[in-house]
């Protein structure tokens, strides 16, 4: 894919996920209340909301979109894409629920099962990752408030990633999700590194904070879909880092015949 094209998509992709990161926020900032994920929950309509926004602005494009709601579209049909979206409107739905911030857009391009470009937007912090195979990987603050969103705003040294950090060796896990595997892997890392610090944080924001350069590990002994990983993968890889299947010790593919994740590494180096 030529530069230019990859720049009009890199725009196009940032617009949608603000646009739906502002659907989710409407609802975010009510005075809402959930007790189970329903047809009918503010959770689902911030889902959807952000669904149909994304959907509305990639489809322009041409490239098939997968996500949850399409989940069920054949793999005999799938795989003769060369590209298509892997979006997830709204990542972290129990960070939603609690209210902690920790939820994010996930956009990305796969081309022949790669990650080549990813997206992901922080609605509560107004932060936008993103990072392109062959070009870098770069995180915008306060990105509603740019005059216009291109990418001579978006790439450039001042947001380029990894940010050099001052820091213990660090690993940073799921909020919500802590399996007794990963609790092994940490303790053998305590052995080989000394001091090791442990963050917890939700969503994709694990993936984004060792793209950041504020995290060296990122284990995931549990499940988790494509749609999950997709962008954050884009990132970190474009950054320098890896994303490794732990069975296979190769980095991990999408559009997959099974969605279904397996155990993965995420690593700085």
């Amino acid at each position: 894919m030529e530069l230019q094209k990859k720049k009009e998509l890199i725009e196009l992709c940032s617009r949608a996920a603000l646009v739906a990161g502002k659907a989710i926020l409407e609802i975010y900032n009510s005075d809402f209340a959930v007790e189970h994920k329903d047809d009918k929950s503010p959770l689902t309509e911030a889902d959807k909301q952000s669904h149909l926004a994304i959907v509305a602005m990639l489809k322009e494009t041409g490239i098939p979109i997968l996500s949850e709601e399409g989940r069920d579209i054949p793999f005999e049909e799938r795989k003769d894409w060369d590209y298509l979206w892997m979006i997830d409107p709204l990542d972290g739905t129990k960070e939603f629920v609690k209210r902690n911030g920790e939820f994010t857009v996930n956009i990305a391009l796969i081309h022949n099962q790669k990650a080549i470009m990813g997206i992901i937007y922080v609605p509560v912090k107004d932060d936008l990752y993103l990072g392109v195979q062959k070009v870098g990987s770069f995180k915008v603050e306060a990105f509603s408030a740019l005059e216009e969103i291109s990418t001579e705003k978006l790439l450039n040294d001042e947001t380029k990633l990894p940010k050099a950090v001052d820091r213990k060796y660090t690993i940073v896990g799921s909020r919500s999700h802590m399996s007794p595997e990963t609790e092994q892997f940490i303790g053998a890392k305590r052995v080989e590194q000394g001091e090791v610090e442990m963050i917890s944080v939700g969503s994709s924001l694990k993936l984004c904070m060792v793209a950041e350069g504020l995290a060296d590990d990122y284990p995931r002994f549990a499940p988790t879909m494509e749609w999950d990983t997709a962008a954050g993968q884009a990132i970190v890889e474009a950054m320098g880092g890896k994303v490794i299947d732990w069975e296979t010790k190769i980095a991990m593919k999408y559009n997959r015949k099974d969605l279904l994740n397996k155990w993965f590494l995420v690593t700085k180096s």
